[in-house]
């Protein structure tokens, strides 16, 4: 590593106002600063300092996001071989569903980071570290056959339209990855939705054996069959077809327990969320309508993407709640709408999507009746205090 630093403090006056390569210089910067923490300190005044910058905070959720991309690999594997009729190890599984996982991981990150590299360079400013989650949450929260074309679309709509025109990185409205997914359900539905969708593409739809279904839980509750529903198990396990980071909950818990012991994810959101959920859930099951509404509370938890998107979507500090009462608000309601969109919408099964994209919008309006509230509540003491003072 001292020899690396060698050169690039060697490369690095031709990146530098004046240098050969100056219109370079945020491309050459944004590199530095992955590899080595930046050299620039405070030369004067009295200043905050903490070891928590960006890229660390990003290193984290990358951490915690490794035990979800390695069961999915795995998972990815075994869906396979079980649509084929044939018996693979553990490595063997793992293996196969990595090498299915990589193009898409690789197209996410050269796509986004080649947006984020021209838009720095545009606007003259240094390049953050924020995409090396979201270039990670994209390929996780897909099917495995999604065409890489597909991907490398949702991701420049993502990039450019739900971040950069916000002013980058920290401005945006919305999550960048849940909106690489919304523009691929709404442009190309036939490749987001369907009983086999997510297993088929594997195959080239061939040589899937007789009696195979890729269905996954929730198009399964949505049609009604809840008695053809995998047990709570396996769902809890993640040995069931569904996008790629989503199925194991073990897997997203482990990572929901590395930002919470870190300090980087929110536990009143998490909490909050599966609390929503769990309202939502008691009060289908109390109306009880049809077979959907009768599926114990508790399978919700293990279906679909609840479970990522309260541990990993919800918490985006960005576009979530920033008030300590906002976040117990945003969560809660991300919990109920997402549930009762996945049970009264037959037309959309899986409601977690919509529920954070529709809170990140009011999250800003949550935060602002927060405060107003404070506001009157503290003007409402001063002026009792000030009564009793004259009295």
């Amino acid at each position: 590593m001292n020899s690396l630093r060698k050169k690039l403090d060697k490369l690095k006056p031709h990146f530098e106002e004046g240098g050969r390569f100056s219109k370079l210089r945020s491309v050459f910067e944004g590199f530095e600063s992955f590899m080595f923490v930046p050299n620039k300190v405070t030369l004067k005044g009295s200043h905050i300092r903490d070891s928590i910058d960006l890229k660390r905070t990003m290193t984290i959720v990358i951490i915690a996001l490794i035990p979800v991309l390695l069961f999915g690999s795995y998972n990815t594997g075994l869906q396979h071989f079980r649509s084929i009729g044939a018996e693979a190890g553990i490595l063997k599984a793992f293996w196969f569903g990595f090498l299915r996982i990589l193009p898409l991981i690789i197209v996410s990150y050269v796509v986004g980071l080649g947006i984020e590299f021209v838009a720095a360079q545009i606007r003259g400013h240094e390049i953050n570290e924020g995409y090396l989650v979201t270039g990670l949450l994209i390929p996780l929260i897909m099917p495995i056959d999604i065409p890489l074309w597909m991907l490398a679309i949702a991701v420049a709509f993502a990039v450019i339209l739900g971040k950069e025109v916000f002013g980058g990185t920290g401005m945006n409205i919305f999550n960048p990855a849940l909106l690489a997914r919304a523009f691929l359900f709404f442009s190309y539905p036939a490749w987001m939705t369907g009983d086999n969708v997510w297993t088929e593409g594997l195959t080239a739809g061939k040589n899937i054996i007789d009696g195979y279904s890729g269905a996954t839980p929730l198009s399964i509750s949505a049609a009604g069959e809840i008695t053809r529903l995998p047990s709570f198990l396996h769902m809890f396990i993640g040995t069931i077809p569904g996008s790629i980071g989503e199925t194991s909950t073990i897997a997203i818990l482990i990572g929901a327990v590395i930002l919470l012991v870190t300090g980087i994810g929110s536990w009143k959101i998490m909490v909050s969320v599966f609390a929503g959920g769990l309202g939502m859930g008691l009060l289908l099951n109390a109306v009880s309508a049809n077979s959907y509404m009768e599926l114990p509370f508790y399978y919700h938890f293990v279906m679909g993407g609840f479970a990522f998107g309260a541990v990993f979507m919800a918490t985006d500090p960005v576009t979530g709640s920033q008030t300590e009462t906002g976040k117990w608000i945003y969560g809660f309601l991300i919990g109920v709408l997402s549930i009762f969109f996945r049970v009264l919408n037959p037309a959309y099964p899986e409601g977690v999507m919509l529920a954070i994209l529709l809170m990140n919008l009011f999250a800003p309006l949550i935060d602002y009746f927060v405060v107003q509230s404070s506001i009157k509540r503290r003007l409402k003491r001063a002026k009792i205090a000030t009564n009793n003072f004259t009295k």
